[in-house]
């Protein structure tokens, strides 16, 4: 979901890992009165993982993934034994959602082991906020850079939560599959508004465990 602004390319459709309690306030409440999108500019409208689904999930999720992958190796040349790979993000665009960014990195965080996920300086990838028709989406800005946008009014529809860690399991190499049950993170907006899960289901967390399993360089391979 993006601003009336052209936004960038690929998306992603990926899933999320599980663990921590109550849900955090929505964006009705923490997005007082949302003006513009704040989100990377000069892109061409090209494909995108809205919530409930596109045509080409598969081809922006590899596209979006493969982004993040490139940050991480070139990071890590330096540091090729480190078992765990981190994956580093920025909230500074999204300030009304630090809460569920927050949430959404705790889930995952203690739902898989083979990498985490971690705010800080030279993010491998960003989020973003604002309105756009389409929803929250994950993508690339053209230049191999990853981001996710989160937009208000669908982050008000559905559980905010949800929504982001949906969008984060992008990240961490998750396809979409918007036909599956509320208890699937990836189902996304599938299972309609009244789905409260912002927690990846056993056979998401094993996916996302067996695709870090060896570090940087199964990623690396699994993207080649």
């Amino acid at each position: 979901m993006r601003h009336q602004r052209t936004l960038l390319s690929a998306a992603l459709g990926l899933g999320l890992a599980a663990a921590l309690g109550a849900a955090p306030a929505t964006a009705a409440t923490t997005a007082a009165s949302p003006t513009a999108v704040v989100a990377p500019s000069s892109h061409t409208t090209s494909s995108y993982a809205a919530y409930q689904g596109s045509a080409e999930d598969a081809k922006a999720t590899k596209a979006f993934f493969d982004a993040v992958v490139k940050s991480i190796a070139e990071k890590r040349a330096a540091n090729p034994g480190a078992q765990a790979v981190t994956v580093v993000y920025s909230t500074s665009n999204a300030p009304s959602f630090r809460s569920q960014i927050s949430r959404s990195t705790q889930i995952w965080n203690s739902s898989v082991s083979n990498v985490k996920l971690q705010e800080g300086g030279s993010p491998d990838f960003r989020y973003y906020e604002g309105n756009d028709s389409r929803g929250s989406y994950a993508s690339t800005d053209g230049h191999g850079r990853g981001y996710i946008f989160l937009d208000y009014r669908q982050n008000q529809q559905y559980n905010s939560t949800r929504v982001t860690a949906h969008e984060t399991g992008h990240v961490l190499g998750l396809p979409d599959h918007y036909s599956g049950p509320c208890s699937e993170l990836m189902s996304g907006g599938g299972p309609g508004t009244s789905c409260q899960n912002a927690y990846p289901n056993a056979q998401e967390r094993a996916r996302v465990n067996s695709l870090w399993a060896n570090g940087l360089a199964a990623a690396i391979a699994k993207v080649s």
